[in-house]
């Protein structure tokens, strides 16, 4: 189709109207030309996860990139879209946004140098100290199941007398989940955890120190 007034030509994209909003065929006729192995569109995003047409080649658990900048992981390969955790603000993600593959399955910095650190769902850096000098660790790992792990022998002090005396954690193989409404008192429980530990942590021997990590999801 010629532009009579600038003297150019324009391409006519062909649209193919679907029932319900599907907007996969649209992109399909829309995007002409692109790699669908290594780049892929967003059909939908909402609550932190996106729906990518493409991504032929995507590995389960491969971060892929957006547009915007934003980081992802794979987790839902289905024949027609992958299903995308977000991982950063989803709301600089739209519909029709590229999404690149990165040939890098999602890991997770660990080690001693993370301790005292601030870091997002990535491991990267975001309190301002640089970057940090850790062991690179696949996300993806499975943890131990319960029963091969050992029976508690040295229980974990909170400075809660009665959940010490319900409740016996463990200071190295077991674990706990505090679970409740909001406003109940659970990030109290676990800040006091913590700072119960300093009586271990005084001590110069390495083995009887008891490191604790933060984490928030959500």
């Amino acid at each position: 189709m010629s532009d009579k007034f600038a003297g150019g030509s324009l391409t006519a994209l062909p649209i193919i109207e679907t029932q319900g909003g599907d907007m996969s065929a649209h992109i399909a006729g829309s995007f002409v030309g692109g790699n669908v192995e290594e780049t892929g569109h967003v059909l939908s995003v909402g609550d932190s996860i996106g729906h990518v047409w493409g991504l032929k080649n995507v590995q389960a658990k491969e971060m892929v990139e957006f547009s915007s900048g934003v980081h992802g992981m794979c987790l839902n390969l289905e024949v027609d879209n992958v299903g995308v955790s977000i991982f950063g603000n989803s709301h600089l993600i739209k519909e029709g946004d590229t999404v690149k593959c990165t040939g890098q399955i999602v890991d997770v910095p660990v080690g001693p140098g993370l301790l005292g650190c601030v870091v997002n769902a990535l491991g990267n850096p975001i309190d301002g100290k640089g970057p940090i000098k850790v062991i690179e660790c696949h996300a993806s790992l499975k943890a131990p199941s319960i029963l091969p792990r050992h029976l508690v022998n040295q229980p974990m002090m909170t400075g809660l007398e009665p959940i010490n005396t319900m409740v016996l954690a463990d200071r190295d193989h077991q674990c706990e989940i505090i679970i409740g409404d909001r406003h109940t008192g659970k990030t109290v429980v676990a800040i006091n955890t913590i700072l119960n530990q300093k009586c271990w942590n005084d001590h110069r021997d390495e083995e009887k120190k008891h490191y604790c990590i933060y984490v928030t999801a959500g």
